[in-house]
């Protein structure tokens, strides 16, 4: 039929100013997604390029995303789909968050208390999920110990008992070193969580 333009064929770049389906704009869209996935764009080049694809209207508007992607039009629109990547709810921590979480766990042992907990929270914490939950929870303990400390010396058994809570204390947070060492989610008995 004359007039009527014909659909590419596989290998073939469609031409620019035809109109894309759903299902185009889907597959521009999973390569994106794949791309972020492995690293190749930050938070902002992601969602700028997640909604031009979304809201393309032509090949021409779809070929600049593929382009930035894989250089020329070569492969893009036919080539099979990408599969899904795998959907990821919490990245395993690294060893150096391992290390540091453990360092805010560990310094009471040492006698320092409050300060690795309280530093890691203000450095680390802002940039790893598991480096805050870590120091959050060594920071809440170190700080109920050193209010027992204050306050059991009023009576007569608080101070008897004192000894024993900081033994305890040195002893729970190695545990809670070696748990955030080993990735684990040790979470501190008798604790009062004041920091949220």
């Amino acid at each position: 039929m004359a007039g009527v333009p014909k659909t590419p064929g596989p290998g073939q770049v469609p031409p620019a100013h035809l109109r894309v389906t759903h299902q185009d704009r889907e597959h521009v869209v999973e390569h994106v997604k794949a791309a972020y996935a492995d690293g190749r764009f930050d938070k902002f080049e992601f969602d700028d390029r997640l909604e031009r694809a979304m809201t393309a209207r032509t090949h021409g508007d779809l070929m600049p995303i593929m382009t930035e992607l894989y250089g020329s039009m070569a492969a893009p629109r036919f080539a099979p789909p990408m599969p899904h990547p795998p959907v990821r709810h919490g990245r395993a921590p690294e060893s150096n968050e391992r290390l540091g979480a453990a360092a805010g766990h560990l310094l009471m042992a040492v006698g320092i208390p409050v300060v690795g907990p309280l530093v890691l929270l203000l450095t680390g914490a802002k940039t790893s999920a598991y480096m805050r939950r870590q120091a959050l929870e060594a920071l809440n303990f170190q700080l109920t110990v050193l209010g027992a400390t204050v306050l059991l010396p009023i009576t007569v058994i608080g101070v008897v008992l004192l000894p024993v809570i900081w033994v305890a204390a040195v002893v729970l947070s190695i545990v809670g070193g070696v748990s955030a060492l080993s990735e684990g989610n040790f979470r501190y008995p008798l604790t009062v969580r004041l920091v949220k």
